[in-house]
């Protein structure tokens, strides 16, 4: 009993980290671009992830580098495309906001189960993907469904649906690929992406933070949602099903919405609406009769 209670507080601790990732990234993002967040994000996560992985897994290093092309194609995806796309959204868009959308995840990565994977989610998760769909529905058009019509989306929802869709082609390569140590999996990829960055850095440029919020808010993200997140998470399923962690998952959006509240971000009704329905359809899908493979990956 107490070890479970010790797995729980470490999925709740976890999920707190990686939704600091979106208020911290937004902080960010105010004095440094999305390629300059990434690219120092993941180079000073190496050395940390490189003492945690060889501590906890004690991993064959030749074996894993031995996949290095799927992980070259993973870190592409997960490191890079997708936190460069998050960091790009929470630019012009609101954590929380952007929390919301991402929220819908685990149901995009569900329906690409079925079509790729020809996993079925049963008829608890088929309607558990249509409700939270539906709630970001509501997050994106403000409650107002006729301006799907009318208008488009803003720039910060599209970039977010982007870094969803590209998410899911990660989760989903991931479950085709090789089964790999997960921290030393991570640990990997970031090198591979702060080496390929720090190539392009003198063509790309490279923003250095301006301000002590700043630097805290690059800090944070690379010590806790980078490195601490994972290590708590890979614990807690050495004692506890995946299937059972997965669903606190959905405490991200409720934690970025605490971290927001915070930091003095507005958050509007439409958006609160949209998360509750989110987090409901989020969890019916969950708790489906294939929960255990419907699980996504996380990085964040």
């Amino acid at each position: 009993m107490k070890q479970r209670s010790q797995a729980f507080i470490a999925l709740v601790a976890a999920a707190a980290f990686w939704a600091g990732n979106y208020v911290f990234g937004h902080l960010a993002v105010e004095s440094m671009t999305p390629f300059s967040i990434v690219f120092l994000r993941w180079t000073l996560a190496v050395i940390p992830l490189a003492v945690i992985a060889q501590f906890l897994e004690h991993p064959d290093w030749r074996k894993v580098l031995s996949h290095w092309p799927f992980l070259l194609m993973q870190a592409v995806l997960g490191m890079f495309a997708y936190n460069f796309l998050l960091y790009a959204a929470l630019h012009v868009s609101t954590a929380f906001e952007a929390s919301l959308i991402n929220a819908a995840n685990p149901a995009l990565i569900a329906i690409a189960a079925m079509v790729f994977l020809h996993e079925r989610p049963g008829w608890r998760g088929g309607i558990g993907i249509a409700v939270a769909l539906f709630g970001v529905l509501i997050v994106l058009t403000h409650g107002n469904f006729s301006t799907l019509f009318s208008s488009a989306f803003g720039p910060g929802a599209l970039l977010m649906i982007g870094a969803i869709l590209v998410w899911t082609a990660y989760s989903i390569a991931g479950r085709m690929g090789p089964q790999l140590p997960p921290v030393t999996s991570v640990c990997v990829q970031s090198v591979m992406v702060s080496v390929a960055l720090g190539l392009a850095a003198p063509v790309v440029g490279v923003t250095l933070p301006s301000s002590g919020t700043a630097f805290a808010s690059l800090l944070f993200i690379a010590v806790f949602p980078s490195c601490l997140s994972y290590v708590l998470w890979n614990m807690a399923l050495t004692r506890i099903p995946s299937g059972k962690a997965g669903v606190f998952l959905n405490l991200i959006t409720l934690f970025t919405a605490i971290w927001a509240i915070t930091t003095g971000e507005a958050i509007t009704a439409s958006q609160i609406i949209g998360g509750i329905v989110v987090i409901a359809g989020v969890v019916l899908t969950a708790f489906s009769k294939q929960q255990g493979d419907l699980q996504p990956q996380t990085l964040h």
